[in-house]
Formats: structure tokens, sequence, C-alpha cells
């Protein structure tokens, strides 16, 4: 009877077994998707593909995974599948639209998307995933560009009117984000409004307006838009996610509620992570939020032990790179994004990979770091500040000729710079020159010269610092000093009158005016033989500096007793 029983409880197991597995049909495979549970839906889609290798629908749905992951070519095989399975399903195509677009190949895009529209030109489904694939962020871009925008509402305003039998919900939520990526939030708000409309229980409906609330400030509208979700679905993640990010919105906006809000912020976006299986994916996407929310340590600390797992995105190695260099741990970061960037391949490297990575050579005095920046201006010539880069390690290294060159290339390829970036640069040229030394590149003085002549002529202002290195340079130039022709005491006269007018004084101010007042003292002494000028020019110097060598000197002649002949 115990044997009987025994056996009865495993086939009625065995039964559930069967039905659990038949339960995980292509719309729960299509509800992990929507709700970011990638690992999840792999899972379930290649089983599917396993037992209905014949269906093209579910290879597309599983090609469509791989591509909210970036992986392009694990995307185009199953599209590719589906294709052989039947060549009339257009969604496939679809696919591969957005996958030549992953691979930057927009004419490919635009031939896959044709080809779809054109098998199926009544399917708003094809229409919905066509606007969506328009909609997908291509690195290094971080937005949704206007045009492919636009591309994207042209299709979705196609799609709506293709086929009047159907109003499809989650064709109006792609209308409403594509809208809203260009800003357009009331265009967006009737287009979520409509797909509610459509569909009461939808989630993905429920929760862009709640984004859109969050942009808009309100955070109670926000917050019912989530609750909404939630309710309908407790296990909905991204609403969590976007929860979180609009607790941050909130702390950022309202100081009162910041240090709460924060907290909050942390709490849902754990929920998060933990309803999306804690996978590689969606630990990526909280390193992610890590980085965006510039938690370097923890971003290090997770993608590092991330990096210990033999099925690791190479992409835990750039934010591993990205995270060592903020924690100053040098070494490490070096380590990652070198492997990074050897193994990603020529299409997922970044500039800013190249520039996180000279920036960790740089850090270690090695010189190669250089070359890294140059490659990410070469690689995204938006990135001109890395010369500002290069000019400051040259600059802190005393390599002055080399920081002069490098801001004099910032600023032809930047088309900007501050004036206090062109005084950085003057001082580079002038430091450059070497007095002592008979073989000095007088080019240099020249250049230096002509920096602090160019923000004499630009600032709104006179800079008492400006007339004060013009006049070391013109000195240096009244090389003969036994008929020196007094170039530098327009702007040492300069300088005198503008320091000496600050309502209170720098001991370093009270030094440079003394020193000036000192070479007006010997051009007095020296040239004019005026010694009542001399002796005021050294009372002033002894006022603001009586330590001052010359100074010191001056007056120990003066006071010394006359020597007497005999």
């Amino acid at each position: 009877m115990e044997m009987i029983k025994r056996i009865a409880m495993t086939a009625t197991a065995t039964i559930f077994i069967g039905s659990s597995v038949f339960a995980q049909s292509l719309a729960d495979a299509k509800k992990a998707i929507d709700a970011e549970q990638y690992q999840k839906a792999k899972t379930m889609l290649k089983g599917l593909t396993t037992t209905q290798p014949n269906s093209a629908e579910n290879q597309f749905y599983l090609g469509w995974t791989y591509i909210k992951q970036e992986y392009a070519d694990s995307a185009k095989a199953a599209f590719n599948k589906g294709i052989a399975a039947d060549g009339k399903f257009a969604l496939n195509f679809v696919g591969l639209g957005a996958a030549a677009r992953l691979d930057k190949d927009e004419a490919g895009a635009t031939s896959n998307f044709n080809q779809a529209l054109s098998l199926s030109p009544k399917d708003t489904k094809v229409y919905d995933y066509v606007g969506r694939s328009y909609l997908l962020i291509v690195a290094p871009a971080t937005t949704v560009s206007q045009a492919n925008a636009e591309s994207a509402i042209a299709v979705l305003e196609k799609g709506k009117t293709a086929n009047p039998k159907v109003k499809d919900a989650e064709l109006y939520v792609t209308a409403g984000n594509a809208l809203i990526s260009q800003l357009k939030s009331n265009d967006a708000y009737k287009n979520y409004s409509e797909a509610l409309a459509i569909d009461p229980k939808s989630v993905t409906a429920h929760v862009a307006e709640g984004v859109l609330w969050r942009y808009a400030n309100n955070w109670e509208s926000a917050t019912n838009e989530f609750n909404a979700a939630l309710t309908i679905d407790p296990n909905f993640g991204p609403a969590y996610r976007e929860w979180a990010e609009t607790d941050l919105r909130q702390a950022n906006k309202d100081i009162k509620v910041a240090s709460a809000k924060v907290k909050e912020g942390v709490e849902h976006y754990r929920k998060y992570l933990s309803l999306t299986d804690m996978s590689i994916e969606s630990q990526l996407r909280y390193a992610d939020f890590l980085y965006n929310a510039g938690e370097f340590k923890t971003l290090q600390e997770v993608t590092a032990q991330l990096a210990k797992s033999a099925a690791s995105n190479l992409r835990v190695y750039r934010y591993l790179g990205y995270s060592a260099l903020e924690n100053k741990d040098y070494d490490a970061g070096i380590t990652a994004l070198n492997k990074f960037i050897g193994e990603a391949g020529e299409k997922r490297v970044l500039a800013t990979d190249y520039l996180n990575l000279g920036r960790l050579k740089l850090a270690k005095s090695d010189s190669t770091g250089i070359n890294d920046l140059k490659k990410a201006y070469a690689m995204d010539t938006t990135k001109a500040d890395v010369f500002l880069e290069i000019a400051k390690d040259a600059y802190g290294k005393k390599k002055y000729a080399d920081a002069g060159n490098a801001y004099q290339e910032y600023f032809d390829k930047s088309k900007k710079g501050t004036l206090q970036e062109r005084f950085a640069q003057a001082l580079s040229y002038f430091f450059a020159f070497d007095s002592n030394n008979p073989k000095a590149d007088s080019a240099v003085l020249v250049k230096a010269d002509s920096a602090f002549s160019y923000i004499e002529r630009k600032a709104t202002t006179p800079v008492a610092a400006v007339y004060q290195y013009k006049g070391y340079i013109a000195d240096l130039k009244d090389a003969d000093r036994n008929n020196i022709k007094g170039l530098a005491k327009p702007y040492y006269e300069k300088y005198i009158t503008l320091t000496s007018a600050k309502p209170t004084l720098s001991d370093a101010d009270k030094r440079y005016l003394a020193a000036a007042y000192v070479y007006m003292a010997n051009l007095y002494e020296y040239k004019d033989k005026d010694e009542a000028k001399t002796l005021e020019a050294y009372t002033k110097a002894k006022e603001y500096d009586p330590a001052n060598k010359s100074v010191v000197a001056y007056f120990a002649r003066k006071t010394a007793p006359a020597k007497t002949t005999k």
C-alpha cells in the first residue's frame, strides 16, 4: 500500500512538473522580457525553441532578448533561425534590422525594416518593434538622437492606422517613449493615456506615466503610477527601479527629504535587483546605476566580484577600470581596461575607455597614457579636453614647453579656452625659458609674451599678474645690462597700480610689490641717476618686504659710514 502511495505521489509530482514547464509559455517569456528578467526569459525561450523548433515567433523573442543585452551576434543567429523556419514571419527581419543598428550598419537596418513592413503591412507588432529598434541607444551615444526618434515616431504613427481593427497598447507606449526622448511631454502623455485606455492593466504604460510625472517633479503622481503597476504585477521590477530613480531625483530637489529619499531609493533598487534574479545582466544594470550615482567604492566591489564569474560580461571590466580610477587603485584599473579593450572588439570600445586608461597610466607616471588620451580624441573629437589633461600632466612634471604646446592644441581643436587656461599656457612657456642657459630657446619667451598679451586684450578688467609677467619678460629682453632701456618699466608701474589698490594684500602680493619697486629703484639709480626717486622706491619696497635682499643691501649701503681717505 505504501509503495502504491509513493508511486502515486511520484506520478502526481511528474504531472505538476510537466504542467509547470508547459505553463512557461511565450506569454510568460514576453512578460519576463518586459520585467527585464533577461536570464529568465532566455531560459524559457531556449526551452521553447527546443520543444517548438519550427516557431519563428519563439526565435524572434529569443533574439530580441539578446538585442536588449546588446549581444548582436547571438541575436542574429536566432533571427536567422526564425527566418529559416518561416520566411514570411516579418518580426525576424525587424530583429535583423535592430542587430544591424547595434553594429552601426544603418543601411542594413533600413533594408531589413523595409522588408519586414512589406511582408506584414497590417501587423501593428511589426511597426511597434521597428519603432523600438530606432529607440535603441547605440554606444557611444547616451541618448536617442533626434533623427532616430523622428524615424521611430513616423513608423509608429503609421502603425496606429495600419489595421483599423486593432488597437495595440504596446505600440502607443513605444510612441510615448519616442516622444519623451525628445522632451515632448504632452504628446507622450496622450500616448500613454491612450495605451491605458486600450489596456488598463498595462504595467509598462503605468510605469511610463510615472516616469513622465518624475520629469515634472510631481512625486505624488509618479508614486501613484508605480504603485498602480505593482498592484497589477507585484513582481514587475522596472517599477521599483524607476521608483528608486524618482526617489533620488526628489532627494536632489528637496533637501528636507533628501536623507529619507536616498535610503528609500536604495531599498527600491535592491528590490528591483531581487526581482531580476541577480543575473549578470541585472547586476550590470546595477553597475550602471552605481556609476551614474558616483558610488565608485561599491561599484568596484560589485564588478570585482562579477569578474570572478566565468560567465561574466566583458563590460564588467570597463566598470572595474572606471571605478578603480576613481578609487585610486591604478594598477587594478589598468589591468581591467587593458583586458576590456583587448578583448571587446573595435565596435564595443568607446573613446571613454581610452580616456580613462590614459588617466590611469598618467596617475602612475606612465607617459604612454598620453597616447591613450590622444586615441580617445581621435575616436571622439568632442573630447578635446584631453589636451587640457595632457597639458596639466606635463606642467606637473615640469615639462613646460610640452605643457604650453598641449594647451595650444586644446585651443585649436576645441575652439575655446578660458582666460585662466590661457594664463596657464603663458606661464608654461615662461617657465620653459631658462635665463641661465645661453642656448635657451628664446622662441618660448616670445610665445609666453604673446599669450600674456592675448589675456591683456581680452580681459574685461586689467589682470595684475599679466603685467607682472610681461614685466619679467621685458626685463629679460633688456639684454644689455650696461645699457638698460627700462623696457619693463610700464608693466611694473601698471602692476604696482593694480596690486596696491587691493583692499587686502596677501603676503605674496607684498613680496611681488617689493620686487617691482626694487626694479624701479634700480632703474632710477643706474639709468636715471636720480637718488631721490631711488630712495623713494626702496622705501616703498621696504614697506612691503623688509627682508628683500636688495632692500637690505641698499639700506646697508645708505647707513654704512663713509670711507675716509688718508
